[in-house]
This record gives C-alpha cells, structure tokens and sequence, in this order.
C-alpha cells in the first residue's frame, strides 16, 4: 500500500465495523495479539459500541518475555527466528487463543521504525498471522513504506482485511 494512500481514521474505523458486523454474523469471538501496532487493532475494534457482543480480549505483547508469558511464544522461536519472523506470529495467533475464549484471532510482529531495522528486515517488515479455532494459523508478510504512524495504518488495515476474509 503506497504511503499516498494511507488509510484514514475513518477508513479504519468503517472496517472495523465491517468486521465485527461479519464476525457477529458469523457468531465469532475476536482475540488480537499486537506488538508494533500496540493495540491499534484492538482501539478500533473497541471504539464501536456493541463490540462486546464480538470481542473478547487484545493483548499487546512488545517484549520476548510478554511474548513467551501472554502467547505463549516459544524462547526457541523468538532466539532462532526473531520477534519478527513468520514462526513468531504463527505462534502469537495461536497462543492468543489458546489464553482466550475467542475463536477467531489476529497477530502481528513487525518493525515499525523509525530504528529498529537491519538489510534481512528493514524497518516496514510486518508479519500478520490469522486463525481460527480448529484450523490452521495462516501468516502473510507485508513490506510497507512510510514513517512509524504509516506503517503501523498499513499493518491495522491490513490486519482488518484479512479477519474480513477469514470471518466470511
């Protein structure tokens, strides 16, 4: 998503409720796990009313230890792969469900910027990882482009179109 683009509050906000009116109709129980987004996702889920009725909980996980503790994020896979790589989120969407009563979960890992990137995973690196309960975590990378606020935009819109898909 070019940077030109960039979703708008609104934009956002209009997803959101787009995928709790899916996920109600659907009978589904929203659970996100958000480290650059810092619970973004959660905050737009969150800012409309009767969202209850679709939203269990969110967990925003920075650090490996709040990782490993509220995700359940293996020390290996964070020491082998990193925080941001496609085995972390794997195990971040399936370790928000496991902690919850949800049955559909979001996570993403990646690196906001402004620092924080290296040639392997330049800042704009985001990794997004989708489940629902029974089935089998999905993860797709992203690059977006952009300061801190543009990539973190991509990622929650990003995130929002995919729960739309899965929720269908």
């Amino acid at each position: 998503m070019a940077t030109d683009a960039l979703p708008t509050d609104d934009q956002l906000h209009a997803l959101a409720e787009d995928v709790g009116v899916r996920l109600q109709a659907s009978h589904l129980m929203l659970a996100t796990a958000e480290s650059c987004t810092g619970g973004w996702i959660a905050k737009m889920i969150t800012d409309i009313p009767g969202c209850s009725a679709w939203f269990d909980c969110g967990m925003a996980a920075y650090s490996y230890e709040a990782k490993q503790a509220l995700l359940g994020v293996r020390p290996e896979t964070l020491i082998e792969h990193g925080a941001v790589s496609r085995e972390t989120v794997m195990e971040m969407v399936s370790g928000a469900l496991v902690t919850s009563g949800a049955s559909i979960a979001v996570a993403v890992t990646g690196i906001a910027g402004p620092t924080g990137g290296n040639p392997d995973k330049p800042v704009g690196t985001v990794w997004i990882g989708w489940k629902r309960r029974g089935g089998y975590p999905k993860a797709e990378l992203f690059h977006f482009d952009g300061d801190r606020d543009a990539v973190r935009r991509q990622t929650v819109a990003a995130a929002l179109h995919g729960l739309m898909a899965l929720a269908g």
